[in-house]
């Protein structure tokens, strides 16, 4: 394959829409989540995997249930994801609409599933 059509490929993933939303990590031996958000969410889940048979956890949150249990405990759970406006990103700055319908959908979840204490690994957003 020649450098331009590489140059051409590469251009168009960087442009292509990847999926983008809301998730759950979930210990399967004892029911707590840790609920994020992501601009990947196919990353996201490609990561867990990627710890899971490594067997290297870089998720702080989980780290003494990661070597209690074992990565084999935590799954990948997606929970809510946002739909394209269209599928190609035209500018960068688009991305900044979107991180902000990441954050704003998270912090629903985080108050649906409220995954604190004996529930969840979240940490419970400090009042001002």
């Amino acid at each position: 394959m020649d450098k331009q059509k590489k140059k051409e490929l590469a251009s168009a993933y960087v442009q292509s829409f990847r999926p983008m939303g809301v998730y759950q990590i979930r210990n399967v031996k004892n029911g707590k989540i840790l609920v994020l958000g992501s601009m990947d969410l196919t990353g996201a889940r490609n990561r867990l995997e990627f710890m899971r048979q490594s067997n290297l956890n870089n998720i702080h949150e989980l780290k003494q249930d990661w070597n209690e249990y074992g990565g084999d405990s935590f799954v990948f759970e997606e929970l809510d994801q946002i739909k394209p406006r269209e599928e190609i990103l035209n500018d960068r700055s688009e991305l900044n609409e979107y991180q902000e319908e990441v954050d704003a959908l998270l912090e629903l979840w985080i108050e649906k599933l409220q995954p604190f204490g004996d529930k969840g690994y979240n940490k419970p957003k400090r009042r001002k």
